[in-house]
């Protein structure tokens, strides 16, 4: 099998003109090499016979001469004729013995020949007057075949060089037998390697009428029809290219307006949500009549739901826009999951679901903002879609300094055929008829999920999904684990009392104007409105000193920027000595070309509409840093 695969190795190595080569030499080489060995044998064998009659005539002869002799026991003379047979060409040995066997006469050649060399016959003498008579004695003649050898070897090293002689005219005339008959291949082959290459069909000489002509012509119609096809397909292509551009422009124009139409829509349609926002919310303060709290409840549920729609929009338009900047930061995972509690604990006991959230002292690093908005994400759809049991937020400690964040539900759970695409944006599960009764307001766009999926990447992390139908969800992330800071926060455990707190509230909407005065003067706040920058400084005319803090919306009328109004007043109590003022900033825009500024200054910013809850803890969270730089 290594032989044979060798070979086959070797045979597919060796070019065609090799192959042609070898092809026409074998059989002349095989031939020849009968030939010779034939020759050799029949004439070894020729030489053979004639030996062997030379040695038995002259073993005859010599037997005839001596039976006189051997009858009278004349030694002398039987010497002299073994002597004279000695002398005779290709005689090697002569001995005459007596009919007891004694050696009466024996003549060696001056240089004896080999045994394996020479041919020996022993004949009886008897005596010619009694024919039938007993045997005299005998007669040993060996004859040399040294010269009969010498004269093969000759013949053969004759026969070897003509051999030889022959094997080299037949290879020389077998290379060029190959090359002549191998070129039209080669041609062809070097065609075939130009295939494609040029502007023009590759054309092979037509070279005679045979299989290799018929080949030949077949070729250049081939390379005549494969030629009209690239040139074809290459136009296809080019055209198929031009189109692909021009949809891929349709594409990124239909892409860019997408963004623009979310960023307006956000911003235009959040100033109204936002004062509905604060109004529902201030409805309920000082109110006693079960009824009129039992209404106002509902307004709030629609506020909360179309506030749910309409954040989902805006983090679709920010990641769109590319507007969230990641800003990594060491904290307690605790203050998040605190967070969570506060806003989904009151909803979750409206629906009479449980939202257990377990303590834990785990730090991580991450963006808290970002972190806090998948959480809120994944805790709001478990409970939109569990009809009855809860939701559980837990987070586990994993090998390599790492925490996995589990958010589980004892909901409708997915089916396996969704569970790959409902991270894709606008894609919803079509079970509703499994969803909790009541679940209207609290449906959204498809957003939610596709929004959590592409903050996880941001914070480098990714959501996995675990869902068996009626049994519920598990929704995992894992974040890495850092050891905890002393000191860290001195807001976790403030209380959110802002009573006294004077505030400025800058907006060009007068229904946000008017339903933020009432919500802060409701919390026990000094509050001044303003619609643009000469209001705001006639506002705080009457106060001798800087506000404790100033609200104040990102775009004003006639394109005053809440950023503008911030330097007037920054200039204004700078002028009066006054100490600085905490600052925050609200609004509905999320193009990052219109953001840049803020962040830039690094101020404090909100997104609109801001819940109440929301909206305290920012007052307080800017008032304290403010407090703490001074």
């Amino acid at each position: 099998m290594g032989s044979g695969n060798f070979a086959v190795r070797l045979w597919r190595r060796t070019s065609l003109m090799q192959r042609l080569g070898f092809v026409a030499l074998v059989p002349t080489l095989v031939t020849a090499v009968l030939l010779v060995t034939t020759l050799t044998r029949h004439q070894l064998a020729t030489l053979r016979v004639m030996a062997q009659d030379t040695a038995n005539a002259i073993a005859i002869q010599a037997a005839a001469v001596s039976a006189e002799p051997l009858r009278q026991s004349q030694r002398r003379e039987l010497a002299r004729i073994a002597q004279a047979t000695g002398e005779l060409p290709h005689v090697a040995w002569v001995q005459i013995r007596s009919v007891d066997g004694e050696i009466l006469a024996d003549h060696h050649d001056a240089q004896p020949d080999d045994t394996a060399r020479g041919l020996t016959v022993i004949r009886e003498v008897t005596d010619p007057r009694r024919p039938l008579g007993p045997s005299l004695g005998s007669v040993m003649v060996r004859v040399s075949l040294a010269d009969a050898i010498a004269a093969q070897r000759s013949s053969l090293h004759n026969a070897l060089i003509t051999l030889a002689i022959s094997l080299l005219v037949a290879g020389i005339i077998g290379w060029q037998v190959a090359r002549w008959l191998s070129a039209p291949l080669r041609r062809l082959v070097t065609a075939v390697q130009q295939l494609g290459h040029g502007d023009a069909p590759v054309v092979v000489e037509i070279t005679d009428r045979t299989e290799i002509g018929q080949l030949q012509r077949g070729f250049n119609a081939a390379s005549a029809a494969l030629f009209d096809m690239h040139r074809d397909m290459e136009r296809e292509i080019d055209q198929a290219t031009r189109a692909l551009a021009d949809k891929n422009a349709a594409l990124e124009a239909a892409s860019i307006a997408k963004a623009r139409f979310l960023a307006a829509a956000s911003h235009d349609l959040r100033q109204p949500l936002y004062a509905l926002t604060l109004f529902s919310s201030a409805l309920a303060v000082d109110e006693d009549d079960v009824v009129r709290l039992d209404r106002i409840a509902h307004i709030q549920e629609c506020v909360q739901a179309l506030d749910h729609l309409f954040s989902e929009l805006l983090d679709l338009s920010r990641l769109e826009t590319g507007t969230m900047d990641v800003e990594m930061s060491e904290f307690p995972l605790d203050q998040v999951f605190d967070e969570v509690s506060r806003n989904f604990r009151m909803i979750a006991e409206q629906h009479d679901l449980r939202l257990v959230i377990r303590t834990t002292d785990v730090w991580v690093r991450s963006d808290r903002t970002m972190l806090g908005r998948i959480l809120n994400n994944l805790v709001s759809n478990a409970l939109r879609y569990t009809p009855e049991g809860g939701v559980l937020v837990a987070a586990r400690r994993r090998p390599g300094k790492q925490v996995r964040v589990d958010v589980w539900d004892t909901g409708i759970g997915i089916a396996a055929e969704h569970q790959a695409r409902v991270f894709d944006e606008f894609y919803r599960v079509e079970n509703h008829c499994e969803a909790p009764p009541g679940d209207g307001p609290r449906r959204g766009l498809g957003l939610g999920l596709s929004t959590v999926q592409r903050l996880a990447e941001l914070i480098g992390s990714d959501v996995q999904l675990h869902s068996r139908p009626h049994r519920g969800s598990v929704f995992s992330f894992v974040l890495p684990e850092v050891a905890p800071q002393p000191h860290a926060d001195l807001l976790v455990d403030m209380p959110l009392d802002v009573s006294g707190m004077r505030v400025l509230v800058v907006d060009d909407e007068p229904a946000i104007l008017s339903g933020i005065r009432y919500l802060l003067r409701s919390w026990g706040c000094e509050v001044v409105t303003a619609e643009d920058g000469a209001q705001a400084l006639e506002a705080v005319e009457n106060w001798r000193t800087a506000p404790d803090l100033v609200i104040s919306d990102l775009h004003l009328r006639e394109g005053e920027s809440g950023l503008e109004v911030l330097a007037l007043l920054d200039a204004y109590y700078k002028r009066e000595g006054s100490r600085p003022f905490a600052r925050l900033l609200i609004t509905g825009e999320t193009r990052r070309d219109r953001l840049q500024p803020i962040l830039t200054a690094n101020i404090p910013l909100l997104y609109k509409p801001v819940s109440p809850a929301q909206l305290r803890e920012s007052l307080m969270a800017v008032w304290a840093s403010i407090r703490e730089g001074t």
